[in-house]
């Protein structure tokens, strides 16, 4: 393929310049991580940030596929001794998949359909015939020399039916028609739905969708994936339709001429080739991109989701005593110490069914005073609310109480993981282990938790399960390396998302710390087995050492860059870790007196940032939502109501709010704000606590509608 033009498109697509892609494009190739290109090589990516990085490696994959396809077609073609170079000059020129197979379509090997039986029956030379607007004979003239009983053609009939499947067939494979169907379709087409004979006068959560269309041009993700799993769960049918036979008609044009002398018999063909061959794959096509392009739009959502849950403010290294409430079963109860790890555990029976409060009162005072427990962090799962009541009644009032989101959290008790740490203890244990020390650290535990069972997804389970996997991946690494993690704490679950590190080596990291004990500099990782001069350099600067014997092993500037900092330390006669944490020392520094022929300006700023806030934490500060008193579910709300919530996902139709009622209510898009709003997430983030309005409550769908805007006047 021609590397120059493939560089070229990239550029175009991702709207970079050529060398950036250029350059990018070798980085991936040499197995450099997004983050790494984007933090550590910004003067050969022409400093694009992280999100540019990933849209070029995006489409290079999407380029190596394509060639990969483009090789496979070129090498069929050629098989069949049918490959010139005005063909092979047009697939390499090619850049969209469709056009690609449409351009092969004549050439592809065919089942044995219609027009290969008619083909056989040497009906071929007819169909040309009837096709060519030179000749001048009838069409029943055209076909009575080839009536021939032996190939099954008794009639003049017989052979212009069978001679019409193979021109349909020749009609369904031109690439103009197709790509004119295709624009259509895509541009006034509708997608049609209505309710299954079985679901008629019935009520369920796709009602809404029981006699609906929506031009397929504008219809948005969220609805898409609802009308598709309202297919799937039998609930719905849905069609593409164009409605609007002037576009059939204006179709002909690619095929035959309005003065043709045969065209009102072409005419009958072209209709039976629409409905029979070419409609059914252009609507089967626009079915497969909408669904493509949502899914991809929910994964962006979720991504978008995962990645505020993962940036959620720590609490810090505290003493914590973690629930996980429950009803019959009871509130299993864990005390952490400050750095997560276990220090006692037992169960308490606040409520009813098996209701002992002086006992579960007794429990939790003895722990707090044990074990001088700072803060109690609650599920939100069954029993939240009342668990949350009954502890607020009980412990002194500068004892902190927080809900904490538990999704996953079961997940992670039953997983690999949480028996590795935890072989002596169930799942009930483990998951208030969970919920406590994602209190303390949210992005430490939640790394342990497969992404998508984190709970902040829109049709996660509908979408490509493929895509959504890579892109959540992506997203937890990229808030791995951009808060960075301390190498003498950290997990091996925390540690393999690290730029350059991987599964293996993150245990190999651990089993050294383990046997050889604290890491005291960044160099001391290059001991460690499998741990070559590649991951050491991607690696490095995301890694930290506090209380190492090099202080600037605790920031993100990379070793390779040490040197810099001596030579600005030089100049400013003082020792490098005097510079460290110094804004007035380094104010004093002019970036362009270190710049060189491998580190730039882009480089030199970044190294000044650093040591004004070494390891700065881009997290927000934690806060303690307090849910309203008395409000226990969904029978307490009244509409009017004035409630603080906090987001627990966000949607392209709204963000969902628990307000301590066992039921997230949705604050939707049309009640966020006075102002027209189209994109959620730009208003809020998912664990946002907000004040929100009740404005409607469906106890038979068990649904809470919610407002912003009503608080607030219109302006």
């Amino acid at each position: 393929m021609n590397v120059e033009n493939d560089i070229a498109v990239l550029a175009e697509q991702c709207g970079i310049k050529i060398l950036q892609a250029k350059n990018v494009t070798e980085m991936i190739k040499e197995g450099m991580s997004v983050p790494f290109i984007s933090r550590y090589r910004k003067e050969k990516s022409g400093n694009l940030d992280e999100e540019k990085v990933n849209l070029v490696s995006e489409y290079y994959e999407f380029l190596t596929e394509l060639n990969k396809r483009k090789e496979t077609i070129l090498k069929s073609i050629e098989g069949q001794d049918k490959l010139t170079e005005e063909i092979k000059e047009k697939i390499e020129n090619i850049y969209s998949k469709n056009d690609l197979e449409d351009l092969y379509i004549p050439f592809k090997p065919k089942k044995r359909t219609k027009a290969v039986i008619a083909r056989e029956m040497g009906l071929e030379p007819l169909a040309i015939k009837i096709l060519d607007a030179s000749e001048s004979q009838k069409v029943e003239e055209l076909a009575i020399r080839y009536v021939n009983a032996e190939k099954g053609v008794e009639t003049i009939e017989k052979a212009l039916e069978w001679a019409g499947f193979i021109i349909a067939e020749k009609f369904a494979e031109d690439e103009r028609l197709r790509k004119y169907l295709r624009n259509a379709i895509n541009n006034s087409g509708l997608l049609r739905v209505e309710v299954t004979k079985e679901y008629k006068g019935k009520r369920s959560k796709f009602e809404q969708y029981y006699n609906y269309s929506e031009k397929i041009k504008t219809i948005p993700s969220h609805r898409v994936l609802a009308i598709f799993r309202g297919h799937n769960e039998g609930v719905l049918k849905n069609k593409v339709d164009i409605n609007n036979p002037e576009i059939f008609e204006k179709g002909k044009r690619y095929l035959y001429k309005e003065i043709h002398r045969r065209k009102y018999f072409l005419d009958t063909i072209y209709t039976d080739s629409i409905k029979r061959l070419v409609f059914p794959s252009i609507e089967l096509e626009a079915k497969a991109r909408l669904k493509k392009e949502s899914d991809e739009e929910a994964v962006k959502v979720f991504a978008s989701n995962l990645e505020k849950v993962l940036l959620s403010p720590p609490a810090g290294n505290i003493n914590t005593l973690a629930i996980d409430p429950g009803f019959r079963t009871g509130c299993k109860v864990a005390a952490l110490d400050n750095t997560g790890k276990l220090l006692t555990n037992t169960t308490i029976y606040p409520t009813k069914p098996e209701e002992d409060f002086e006992g579960s009162k007794k429990t939790i005072l003895d722990l707090i005073r044990s074990f001088k427990l700072k803060i109690i962090a609650i599920g939100n799962g069954t029993a939240s609310k009342e668990t949350y009541t009954f502890i607020k009644q009980i412990v002194p009032e500068n004892i902190k109480v927080s809900i904490v989101s538990e999704a996953g959290a079961s997940v992670y008790s039953a997983s690999k993981a949480g028996r590795e740490e935890f072989p002596d203890h169930d799942v009930t244990v483990r998951g208030a282990v969970s919920i406590g020390r994602r209190f303390q650290d949210p992005l430490s535990e939640l790394v342990k938790i497969e992404p998508k069972s984190i709970g902040v997804g829109q049709y996660q389970h509908d979408v490509n399960q493929v895509l959504l996997a890579k892109k959540l991946d992506l997203v937890v690494s990229s808030v791995v390396n951009r808060v960075g993690v301390d190498l003498n704490s950290a997990s091996y679950h925390l540690l393999r998302y690290v730029s350059g590190i991987g599964e293996k080596l993150a245990k190999n990291i651990v089993e050294y710390r383990d046997r050889e004990g604290l890491f005291k500099n960044r160099e001391e990782l290059k001991s460690i087995n499998k741990l070559g001069s590649k991951a050491f350099i991607q690696s490095a600067g995301f890694l930290r050492i506090n209380n190492g014997n090099n202080i600037l092993d605790s920031t993100g500037i990379h070793p390779e860059s040490y040197s810099i900092v001596e030579k600005m330390s030089l100049d400013l006669g003082v020792k490098p870790e005097i510079l460290v944490n110094n804004e007035d020392m380094i104010s004093k520094v002019v970036p362009e007196n270190y710049t060189e022929e491998n580190f730039g300006i882009y480089t030199i700023k970044d190294i000044i940032n650093e040591l004004k806030k070494p390891g700065r934490d881009p997290r927000k500060n934690f806060e303690v939502l307090e849910f309203e008193s008395g409000i226990d579910s969904i029978d307490d709300l009244s509409a009017g109501m004035k409630l603080k919530g906090v987001v627990t996902n966000v949607t392209n139709f709204g963000a969902f709010v628990d307000i301590g009622v066992h039921q997230d209510g949705l604050v939707h898009i049309s009640e966020m704000s006075h102002k027209f709003i189209k994109e959620p997430e730009k208003i809020l983030a998912t664990g946002d606590i907000i004040e929100v309005k009740v404005i409607n409550i469906d106890t038979d769908l068990n649904r809470i509608q919610l407002s912003i805007k009503a608080l607030t006047e219109k302006r």
